[in-house]
């Protein structure tokens, strides 16, 4: 049998680089090796490709691969960037194409989109921009305080992995962390807090004989008592996921159903997650991935286990999806 050329794309400019190094180990050590022949494709922070640990340009570290596995996550990975490479290079990849990854990065425009999708709930929400916050934080603050009261959940607008989330209980503290966040990010999101459970589900194009394959929702709890699921406990400190969950089967089904629409409507292609919170107040959609994190704990491996699909299959699925786009 010959085999694939898959490239694995790892690491990359953004703050996600150490979550991407761990996404890419994953494929590497778990691609179907009697049909794929995987290459390591690295990229440092400072934007320099490598191939087997070699530096070279893109075409150089792509030649000769059939398919790329796309697994960089944030800024340039999941923004459209590495996309448009891959497209001039007319090599297929995992994961979905510049447009698609472009919208699912913005969480404005991903709230805009889904809060018109039927059933779905979409948190108060407003954008603040560092140019409107750099005279006066609190004027900023109260901006927000004008449309929606606390509590507020504070995130980089354009940002994933729970990176630079924080929360506010007044108008003092959102302007205290407005003043703070935009040394280093442009723009953020303040969304009404809603508390809850947290739940996240993923989904698979053409798989079990579904056009969208829902995965099992994955219930999160947390190591501490603030109910926030920081970056450190998604990936640093080990949070407790619930698969099969204990979430009522009618909060389930509509958690499948919002995840099928919003992969849909969004134009995500092979495979995404959509994250929720289960309220008194109903289910609301939190923000969309449309490159997940792989680990053996991550919430698509676990929701594959509970299912029966091994982490090979899975990823050879992705592949032939990937392929079939050439």
């Amino acid at each position: 049998m010959v085999r694939i050329n898959v490239g694995v794309l790892r690491g990359g400019p953004s703050d996600e680089y150490e979550v991407s190094l761990s996404s890419g180990a994953f494929v590497l050590n778990n691609a179907p090796e009697e049909t794929c022949q995987t290459h390591d494709i690295f990229i440092s922070k400072d934007g320099q490709w490598h191939r087997h640990g070699i530096p070279a340009n893109p075409e150089q570290a792509l030649h000769g691969i059939d398919v790329v596995f796309n697994a960089l996550h944030g800024r340039y990975g999941e923004d459209g960037e590495v996309q448009k490479i891959l497209d001039t290079h007319a090599i297929p990849y995992t994961g979905s194409g510049v447009f698609a990854s472009a919208l699912s990065m913005n969480k404005e425009k991903t709230n805009k989109v889904c809060s018109e999708i039927s059933g779905i709930k979409v948190p108060a929400y407003c954008v603040v921009y560092a140019s409107e916050a750099a005279e006066s934080p609190m004027n900023a603050a109260k901006t927000v305080f004008n449309q929606f009261g606390p509590r507020y959940i504070v995130k980089p607008l354009n940002n994933g992995s729970a990176l630079g989330i924080d929360t506010a209980d007044t108008l003092y503290e959102l302007a205290d962390i407005l003043e703070g966040i935009f040394e280093y990010v442009d723009a953020v999101i303040v969304q009404q807090y809603i508390q809850g459970t947290e739940v996240s589900c993923g989904a698979i194009q053409n798989f079990r004989d579904a056009d969208i394959y829902t995965l099992p929702p994955v219930e999160i709890t947390y190591s501490d008592n603030e109910n926030l699921w920081r970056y450190r406990e998604r990936y640093d400190e080990p949070s407790e996921k619930r698969c099969p969950s204990n979430i009522m089967d009618t909060h389930k089904k509509t958690i499948e159903d919002a995840t099928r629409a919003i992969h849909e409507t969004l134009g995500l292609g092979h495979y995404s997650r959509a994250d929720f919170i289960i309220s008194p107040s109903g289910v609301y959609f939190l923000e969309a991935n449309s490159s997940p994190k792989l680990s053996e704990h991550a919430i698509i491996p676990t929701a594959l286990t509970s299912v029966g699909v091994s982490h090979s299959d899975y990823l050879d699925h992705v592949l032939q999806l990937a392929l079939s786009k050439k």
